[in-house]
């Protein structure tokens, strides 16, 4: 049941509002706070070097706080922030659906989690997507 609940086009809408809502909050208060996303919904621009890329998890932690917090902004779907990565301080703009977005945090302790930044399919191309539905067909017809 929670695997139909958390798959659902309805409920990924709910907590994208909610999201948006809680970090629209949390800037207009200048709050710093963290945030985890899924690496697979993340677009860099410029494009992060493979060398500091290859250090970051599947599920990558964000710390929002002065120019990196003043950088923010919400759109519809995702939001944007300029940060700085590795020892370099390569600069990039990330940009983060907000159903990518696992986690919201302040001083170490968890405000939000969102179970949608879990669901493969959100992260898959169409044509990933398709390969994958026709493969579970392919494994139904089997099992007929």
């Amino acid at each position: 049941m929670i695997h139909n609940i958390i798959n659902s086009k309805e409920y990924r809408d709910i907590t994208t509002k909610q999201i948006k809502e809680l970090l629209s909050f949390l800037a207009t208060n200048n709050e710093e706070f963290g945030l985890t996303a899924n690496l697979n919904g993340i677009t860099f621009t410029p494009d992060i070097p493979q060398t500091i890329k290859k250090h970051f998890t599947k599920y990558t932690l964000f710390s929002l706080a002065n120019y990196t917090l003043e950088s923010l902004e919400l759109h519809d779907s995702y939001i944007t922030f300029e940060a700085g990565f590795g020892e370099e301080n390569f600069g990039s703009v990330c940009r983060i659906p907000y159903y990518a977005i696992f986690q919201v945090s302040i001083d170490n302790s968890i405000l939000y989690i969102n179970p949608t930044a879990t669901v493969e399919k959100y992260f898959m191309s169409e044509e990933e997507e398709l390969t994958q539905l026709e493969r579970s067909r392919s494994a139904f017809k089997l099992n007929r």
